[in-house]
């Protein structure tokens, strides 16, 4: 998994686009610690593309693409990938993705710490340092837990757990040397399993017998 100390000496300049979280997150990268970043809480559709029209860069001039491809917002990740397919339609070039926990927990530094966010259905996604993502049911979650400010939850939060501020622009300085990326060949939203899908014979209605 390259860092992104890597990914600068081998594309140059990178977009990155994070729709995970209620905030979208669009980041200019050119290396060496340049990086402009925006902002905005619109629905992604919408965000990615006025965040690129006030940083004024055309994604175009990008040597690579980066995307968060979660935990977080399904309809968040999945626009932005579809963006960089679009572009990548255009001209290709490589794409990495990275999961949202991992940032803080490499950011925190402390494998005992779990970085958590909803799941649904009375589950929690969960990374820790060492062990990597996983789903894991509420009542296993245990110990010193954080999540990111500004991800949404419909479970309610357990007890004791700390918030812990989801800014790129805050977390990727100290990060530029670990192994956060991966390649993504065909850029999507990361799910645990495959979606599986009930059998269903069809038949045909009738009226029932009369007796």
């Amino acid at each position: 998994m390259p860092s992104l100390r890597q990914l600068h000496a081998a594309h140059g300049r990178l977009l990155l686009l994070d729709a995970a979280s209620s905030e979208v997150q669009v980041g200019w990268l050119a290396g060496e610690g340049a990086a402009e970043w925006c902002g905005s809480g619109d629905e992604a559709g919408v965000a990615l593309f006025r965040c690129l029209e006030q940083l004024a860069r055309n994604p175009e001039d990008a040597g690579a693409f980066l995307f968060c491809d979660g935990p977080g917002s399904i309809l968040g990740i999945r626009t932005s990938a579809m963006a960089i397919r679009t572009w990548n339609v255009l001209r290709p070039r490589p794409v990495f993705a990275y999961c949202s926990l991992a940032l803080i927990a490499h950011a925190i530094g402390r494998s005992e710490v779990s970085v958590i966010a909803d799941a649904r259905r009375d589950a929690w996604h969960q990374f820790n340092l060492g062990t990597g993502l996983r789903r894991v049911p509420s009542e296993s979650l245990g110990g010193e837990l954080v999540t990111p400010d500004t991800f949404r939850h419909w479970s309610p939060l357990p007890t004791g757990v700390k918030h812990h501020r989801y800014s790129l622009k805050d977390l990727l300085p100290g990060l530029a040397d670990a192994d956060l990326f991966s390649a993504a060949t065909e850029p999507d939203a990361f799910v645990h399993e495959e979606p599986s899908y009930a059998k269903w014979t069809p038949q045909i209605h009738t009226a029932p017998l009369k007796k």
